[in-house]
This record gives C-alpha cells, sequence and structure tokens, in this order.
C-alpha cells in the first residue's frame, strides 16, 4: 500500500467503510507528518491536533456503530485560513487579523465536516489572499514540497503544498483571480475553480465580492468531485448563491473525453515559456489521441481581461481593506500594500467599465461555447519561479504575468479546472486548465478524469 499520507479520500474511503483503516491511526499519521515535515514547508498556520483527534475518535465511533456517513467520512482536511472557523483563530494569513475568533463556520466548511470530515488545521496562505507566490512575512512563506527552493504559489498556496507533501488528504481553496489554479499548477495538484455561486462564500473573508469562489482541491478529479458533492448549494446568506439541482459530480466520471470539443483560444498560446509551450503541445497531442477534437479558436475579447481584472479586483479589494489601511499600513506586506493603494486609485468610470468590459467577455465565452464544448490553455504561461531576492518585485510580477491567464475565468463566472500537465526541465509541475461554460463542472470532471488517467507527470522535458 501506498504511504498513507498520499492515498486519495477515494482510495481510503472503502478502508474505513470496511473498517480496515482507523480515522484515528489516519488522522495521527497525517499530524506526525505536518510535525516533521511543515517546518520546512509552511503550509499550516494552525494545526489542530486536539481538534482533529477528537473529530477523528467520534467518527471512528460512529463508523463502528454502522453510522457511516459517505466516502468523506473519518477523512483528513485542511481549511484554508480565510474560511470562518467556530471557536478556531481564523486570520486571512494577515497580521491584522491574527487574534480573530469566528462564532461561526464558513457554511462550505461546515459542511464538509458535517459529511464526517476531520480538521487537521489551518492553511497558510499569500496575507489576506491578495496574491500568487504564497509570501506571508507573519506566518512563514509556503516552500513548493517539490523543490523548497521554489514558491508554492498563492493564494491558497498552503492547501496545494500540503497536498503535494502529503500533510492533508483533501484541502479548501479560494479563487479570486487564480487562487485555487495558480498554485495547484506550480504544486502539481488538483483544483477547481467553481462556478460563481456554486459554492458559498458566506462567513469567508472576501477579496473582490463579484468574483470570489470557494473550490476544493486535491490529488486526484474523484477527490475534487467527492468535495464538489459535499461543498455546492444554495445559501440564503450569500446574495451570490444560485438555485441550482443537487448533482453527484462524482457519478460518470468514467465517461471520458471521445467527441469532446475542445477549442484553444489563440491567446493562451502567446508569450508562453519554452517548457510549458513544450508541455501543451504534447498535451494537445495525447488529448487527441484520448479522442477529442482539437481547434484553435479566436476570442479577441478576451485581451480587455488584464484591464478588467486589476480594476475590479483591486477596487473591491481596496474598498474592503479601506480603513485598515489608513490604521495600520504597517500591518500590510509591501506587495500588498502597494496592490492596495494603486487599487483605491481606481474611479468610478474605470470600475464601470471594466464591468462594461466583463459583460463582453461573457458574451464572447457564451458564443465561443455554442462552437466548443470545452476551452484549454496553460494554467498559467510560467514555469514555477525560485525565489528571488527582490521578493516584493517578484510578486508583483508574477501577477503580471499569470493574472491574465487566470483571470478570464473569474471574470465570466465559468469553472476552470487546473491539471498537471508534466514537468519541466527542472523537474518542477506544470499546469494547464479546462474551462467550461457555466455550471459545467461535471463534464469538466469527466474530461479531467480521463486526462488524469495518463499519468501526466510521466511528461516530462
Amino acid at each position: 500500500m501506498a504511504e498513507l499520507g498520499f492515498l486519495t479520500a477515494a482510495e481510503l474511503a472503502p478502508l474505513i467503510q470496511t473498517k480496515q483503516l482507523s480515522p484515528v491511526e489516519l488522522t495521527k499519521h497525517l499530524l506526525n507528518r505536518i510535525d516533521t515535515i511543515d517546518p520546512a514547508i509552511h503550509s499550516y498556520i494552525t494545526p489542530l491536533h486536539d481538534v482533529a483527534l477528537q473529530q477523528a475518535q467520534e467518527a471512528e465511533n460512529s463508523i463502528m456503530h454502522g453510522q457511516y456517513k459517505g466516502p468523506l467520512h473519518g477523512i483528513p482536511i485542511g481549511i484554508k485560513d480565510n474560511y470562518y472557523t467556530k471557536g478556531i483563530p481564523t486570520t486571512n494569513g494577515s497580521k491584522l487579523f491574527a487574534d480573530f475568533i469566528p462564532d461561526k463556520t464558513a457554511p462550505a466548511a461546515e459542511k464538509l465536516l458535517a459529511a464526517g470530515g476531520i480538521m487537521l488545521g489551518k492553511l497558510n496562505m499569500h496575507e489576506v489572499a491578495l496574491g500568487s507566490t504564497g509570501t506571508n512575512l507573519t506566518f512563514g512563506t509556503t516552500r513548493n514540497p517539490w523543490n523548497i527552493h521554489y514558491m508554492a504559489g498563492g493564494s491558497s498556496g498552503g492547501s496545494s503544498a500540503a497536498l503535494a507533501a502529503g500533510l492533508a488528504t483533501l484541502a479548501t481553496g479560494s479563487d479570486t483571480f487564480g487562487s485555487i489554479r495558480l498554485p495547484a499548477a506550480m504544486c502539481g495538484i488538483y483544483g477547481l475553480k467553481t462556478t460563481y455561486g456554486l459554492i458559498s462564500t458566506s462567513n469567508m473573508f472576501p477579496s473582490a465580492w463579484s468574483l470570489d469562489t470557494a473550490g476544493p482541491m486535491a490529488r486526484s478529479v474523484s477527490d475534487l468531485a467527492l468535495m464538489l458533492d459535499g461543498m455546492a448549494g444554495f445559501d440564503a446568506n450569500d446574495p451570490a448563491s444560485l438555485h441550482v439541482p443537487e448533482s453527484h459530480y462524482n457519478e460518470d466520471l468514467h465517461k471520458g473525453m471521445r467527441g469532446i470539443k475542445i477549442g484553444i483560444p489563440t491567446y493562451y498560446l502567446e508569450g508562453l515559456d519554452p517548457d510549458v509551450e513544450k508541455l501543451l503541445q504534447n498535451a494537445i497531442t495525447t488529448l487527441k489521441s484520448l479522442g477529442a477534437e482539437i481547434s484553435e479558436i479566436v476570442i479577441p475579447q478576451i485581451s480587455m481581461s488584464t484591464f478588467a481584472g486589476y480594476s475590479i479586483v483591486g477596487g473591491e479589494a481596496s474598498t474592503y481593506h479601506h480603513e485598515w489601511l489608513q490604521t495600520h499600513p504597517e500591518y500590510y506586506a509591501a506587495d500588498n500594500r502597494i496592490f492596495l493603494l494603486s487599487g483605491a486609485l481606481t474611479n468610478s468610470p474605470q470600475y464601470v467599465r471594466a464591468q462594461q468590459a466583463r459583460r463582453k467577455m461573457v458574451e464572447a465565452f457564451q458564443k465561443a461555447f455554442d462552437e466548443v464544448d470545452i476551452l484549454l490553455g496553460p494554467t498559467i504561461p510560467i514555469s514555477t519561479p525560485a525565489f528571488a531576492q527582490n521578493w516584493v518585485q517578484q510578486n508583483l510580477d508574477v501577477i503580471r504575468r499569470c493574472l491574465p491567464f487566470t483571470v478570464p475565468v473569474n471574470l465570466t463566472g465559468v469553472p476552470g479546472l487546473s491539471v498537471p500537465m508534466g514537468l519541466d526541465s527542472r523537474g518542477l509541475p506544470t499546469g494547464m486548465q479546462f474551462i467550461g461554460n457555466h455550471l459545467s463542472e461535471q463534464q469538466l470532471l469527466q474530461v479531467g478524469y480521463a486526462w488524469e488517467s495518463v499519468e501526466p507527470f510521466q511528461f516530462q522535458m
């Protein structure tokens, strides 16, 4: 049997259900790994040994008495630290909120725990979820488990690193302009940015209200499906929450992609690092061998993404942080202080024009989905960078390079699934993203599952 820390939830669940594996044993194993390995990775802000062991014991008792709740029962989960957790510090990765203890739990996390999930701890993140590198001067910068001299990505870098290092079975993330997909690509795991409103974001720290999404991160597509089954659903306390029929995302994952029409916007073929470009071309060949029909398409409106993304994210984020920026500017790291202060310069005409550009992008994507089932491109155009001495400039440069590739999915509200694409010439992961129409998560997961079956880490430069 593979190392317990690296088994997927789909592999662990039958062992737990049939009482071959104790949730307490599994949880102790992961907590021990956290104690041993995480001092070098910094994937957790607040490990929760006592809470996790108590929940594991409760899960074990229930299962021993024949009260098995389903495939999440007894599964250890890491929760990103911008999800409120009742009675447990929730820092948003910031000195500003270091002492904040909520009296509520975010529904997206509460549902996973109600299904029997075990909360291992609160995961590290780029400060206030507004960066792409995982830098955190207060709680420690998250390192990439593939090579700790390289970044894990952000803002959900603690989630991606914990999964890649075998320090959690499942993890939650959030994605406002790429914060699930980017770290998933850098750490070689699977991350799903869901349709806007499919998963509640109430009782979560906001980054930009009109773009924020919560979502699952895991080491397999089947695990993403299990999490999505648990996390999705209407929430009356979330103004953006969608009324949609209940789905079972873990069904029909084996459907494959024969006959699926995939369009590659030419926008996603420009400005790629050489290794990313070569691995993408290899992926296209492999996807064709799986039965997909692939063509290049032109969506000129995507070029508005950078303007719209900066204007909306910067404007909304600086609004939320406005008072604290006046009273406690020293609590913000230099990269976020620069980003937020520049966002405060967004004027009403800019913001409205950005929202108008967003509407044009939505219409253009809808038109594209009349012709193809799925869009494809690299998750980010760059190979994972090593940490630079001038970290402030590097953080801003990573956003500048990567945001144009990730934020179109946020601006249009559609789902995007980042999957490993292969290893670059340094042996570090790269990622590509399948982009679907609104509420097409089922199809995205089916396509992602078929891609996973080719074992993408076999592809190396």
